[in-house]
C-alpha cells in the first residue's frame, strides 16, 4: 500500500479490482482494475461504479494503443458519454492478461 499526501489530505493508494465481462480488442476481458489516482482531483465528479459503466462502453470495440512500453498499450477514449455528460478513460491492456487497468478518467467539458 502507498501513500499519497496532497493539501492536507492522505489518500490510501491501492487499486481496486471488480470482475467485469467485455471484449476490447478481441480480447475477452475478465476484470476490471481501477487505479484510484482520479480521486486526488476528479472524486467529486467520478467514482468507480461509474468508471464501470464507462468501461462497458468499450465492450466489443477496437482501439489503436497512444503507446506501448514494457508489455502495456496504453489508450486514451477521449469522448465517453454517460448520462448527457462526456468523459476521459485513460487505461491500459497488459499482454497476455484479461484485465483492463484504469489509469485515469474524468469528466469533460462540452
Amino acid at each position: 500500500m502507498l501513500y499519497l499526501a496532497t493539501s492536507c489530505k492522505i489518500y490510501t493508494v491501492e487499486r481496486r479490482k471488480y470482475p467485469l465481462r467485455v471484449r476490447i480488442n478481441n480480447i475477452s476481458i475478465k476484470e476490471v482494475i481501477i487505479d484510484p489516482h482520479y480521486e486526488i482531483k476528479h472524486s467529486k465528479s467520478i467514482d468507480d461504479r461509474l468508471i464501470i459503466e464507462l468501461v462497458k462502453k468499450l465492450d466489443g470495440e477496437q482501439f489503436d494503443p497512444e503507446s506501448t512500453s514494457d508489455g502495456f498499450e496504453y489508450y486514451v477514449a477521449e469522448e465517453l458519454s454517460h448520462a448527457g455528460k462526456l468523459y476521459k478513460l485513460v487505461w491500459l491492456l497488459e499482454k497476455n492478461k484479461l484485465y483492463i487497468g484504469v489509469v485515469n478518467a474524468y469528466r469533460r467539458k462540452k
